[in-house]
């Protein structure tokens, strides 16, 4: 899956549909039953597993959010990170109640692992995947329309994301270079670089007079120029290694 939700709300929702799922598995399936266990207790160890699930899961929903919105990405890599994450924290957490004075389990930490975090693991990883798809096709659609204004109330430009090719710095103005049909026009905008670059996080910074909107590059045409959609830029020292990560 190489989209992620990141809705607390919405990853908490699967924590607590997880939790839930735990308990039942913990109380019914009863993995470690030796009949020795009351019925009290196992309500305890019940409530103990889905519990810590829930929790487990909200510490793993608050990291992905902020490795999302840090790195402004998301991959399979880091989706099987989250899901072993979570199935790792559990067994850690898990394994210290089970070793509590409220159950004074006698499993080893690998034992247990076998045991209990194994049966566990192959019934509720698939869960787990299967709701997360599900909170990503609840991602509501985005209108990739942008408005970019300026200090006038004349100054504004409604397009679409994609039809943005770079804006450039020109004293006191920033030129909106953008594709209208086959041709490329241009708008002056009093505004400034940095403001249009903190409106629009997906431009790249190239120079200190421009930006970019990756989408449209073509090609180095050597080591201190890009080629754009019908437009060539100059690239600064400071600024080519982070063009060339991209």
């Amino acid at each position: 899956m190489k989209r992620l939700n990141p809705s607390l709300k919405y990853n908490l929702l699967i924590g607590v549909f997880l939790s839930i799922w735990l308990f039942i598995f913990a109380f019914f399936i009863r993995p470690f039953d030796d009949g020795t266990i009351s019925f009290k207790v196992w309500i305890i160890i019940s409530i103990g597993f889905s519990v810590i699930a829930l929790l487990c899961y909200g510490v793993i929903a608050f990291l992905q959010k902020w490795v999302y919105r840090k790195l402004g990405k998301w991959n399979i890599g880091f989706e099987l990170l989250s899901i072993v994450s979570f199935q790792f924290l559990f067994w850690i957490v898990t394994y210290a109640f089970y070793k509590s004075p409220a159950l004074n389990g006698g499993y080893v930490f690998f034992q247990f692992l076998e045991i209990i975090i194994l049966k566990s693991a192959l019934i509720s990883t698939p869960i787990i995947v299967l709701a997360r798809i599900y909170a990503v096709s609840l991602i509501p659609a985005q209108d990739d329309t942008i408005i970019i204004r300026g200090e006038n109330k004349l100054d504004i430009l409604k397009i679409k994301r994609n039809e943005l090719i770079c804006v450039s710095n020109s004293q006191n103005y920033v030129e909106i270079f953008f594709v209208e049909g086959n041709e490329v026009k241009v708008k002056l905008i009093r505004s400034t670089l940095k403001k249009i670059q903190n409106d629009f996080d997906f431009l790249v910074q190239i120079h200190r007079s421009h930006l970019i909107n990756p989408s449209h590059f073509k090609a180095w045409k050597n080591a201190d120029t890009i080629s754009l959609t019908q437009i060539e830029l100059p690239v600064s020292k400071n600024y080519r290694e982070h063009l060339l990560s991209l």
